[in-house]
C-alpha cells in the first residue's frame, strides 16, 4: 500500500502554544508531519518551541509575503503540502490560497466576533462585553477574506457572567489545544 506522506508548514505570529500542541501531535505520526514553522515575527516565541521540537523556522517580512517567489520557494524546499495558521494575523494573498489547502483556528463561534483586527484578548474583552452564555472555537478553510471561509469544526464552552476575560481565555486554549490537532488530521486525511 502507497503512504502518502503529508507535510504541514505552520504560520505563526506569536506565543505559539497552538503551534507547539501541533507539532507535540504529529510527532512519530506516520504519515503528517509538521516540516516548518514560518512567522513575520522575529521575536515570536513560536519560534523557540519551533526549535526545541526541532522544527526548522523562517522568518519573513511584509515585502517577501507580498512577493510570492520567497515563500513558494521555502514551502517547496519543505515540500509542503497544507498550510495550517496558528495565530497568525496578516490576510493570507491568494497566491497562497491558489496554491495550498490552508486550515485556521478562530478563538470564537464564528460568524460572531470574526473579522479583521479581531484576534486574541480582543475577542474575549468582546465576548464578555456582549453578556454571552458561551463562546468556543472555529475550525475553518481559508479564503480571501478574514474568518470567512468554510466551517469544518466547532467546539463550545459555557461563561459565566462573573468568569475574567483570562479565565474565558484560558476555556478558549484549552479548547484548542485539544481539538486543533486532531482536526488537521482528519482534514488532511480526509
Amino acid at each position: 500500500m502507497h503512504h502518502q506522506k503529508f507535510n504541514i508548514a505552520i504560520f505563526a505570529s506569536g506565543n505559539g502554544t497552538n503551534a507547539e500542541a501541533i507539532i507535540k501531535y504529529f510527532l512519530g505520526h506516520k504519515s503528517i508531519a509538521v516540516s516548518i514553522l514560518l512567522t513575520n515575527n522575529p521575536n515570536a516565541k513560536a519560534l523557540e518551541r519551533a526549535e526545541n521540537l526541532d522544527v526548522p523556522s523562517y522568518i519573513f517580512d511584509r515585502s517577501q509575503f507580498d512577493q510570492q517567489e520567497v515563500l513558494i520557494d521555502m514551502l517547496i524546499e519543505s515540500e509542503v503540502t497544507h498550510i495550517v495558521l496558528a495565530g497568525f494575523l496578516w490576510l493570507i494573498p491568494n497566491y497562497l490560497i491558489n496554491e495550498y489547502p490552508i486550515i485556521n483556528i478562530h478563538p470564537s463561534l464564528l460568524p460572531k466576533f470574526g473579522g479583521k483586527g479581531m484576534y486574541g484578548k480582543r475577542i474575549h474583552e468582546a465576548v464578555k462585553n456582549a453578556d454571552e452564555l458561551e463562546t468556543g472555537i472555529t475550525i475553518h478553510e481559508v479564503n480571501s477574506h478574514f474568518d470567512e471561509g468554510k466551517i469544518l469544526f466547532q467546539a463550545t464552552e459555557q461563561i459565566d457572567a462573573d468568569d475574567s476575560i483570562e479565565l474565558i481565555a484560558n476555556k478558549v486554549h484549552a479548547l484548542e489545544y485539544k481539538h486543533y490537532p486532531e482536526v488537521i488530521e482528519r482534514w488532511i486525511l480526509s
